[in-house]
């Protein structure tokens, strides 16, 4: 399922127009993301969880010529499915 899909989905089971569903879908987004930019997390009961997880720096290898290079430490995006979605997979 893609942005648009997902958009269709929202406003057939909500009654609401194509452009309030993706206004919708909009403001969740970004406010997803400028809590974990901010360190937070974001708990949805029976959905799940998104946080921040630090990756730690590693080595690497280029897989043409095999030569170790070093991979940077990042922050990353995490979710972690809550008991009631894991349940219904």
């Amino acid at each position: 399922m893609n942005k648009a899909e997902l958009i269709a989905k929202i406003a057939d089971d909500a009654g609401v127009t194509k452009t309030q569903a993706n206004a919708a879908l909009d403001s969740f987004i970004e406010a997803v993301t400028k809590t974990l930019k901010g360190g937070g997390k974001v708990t949805l009961v029976g959905f799940g969880t998104f946080s921040v997880s630090k990756r730690a720096a590693r080595n690497g290898r280029n897989p043409q010529t095999g030569a170790v290079i070093k991979i940077k430490a990042k922050k990353v995006a995490r979710f972690k499915a809550g008991k009631e979605l894991s349940a219904k997979l």
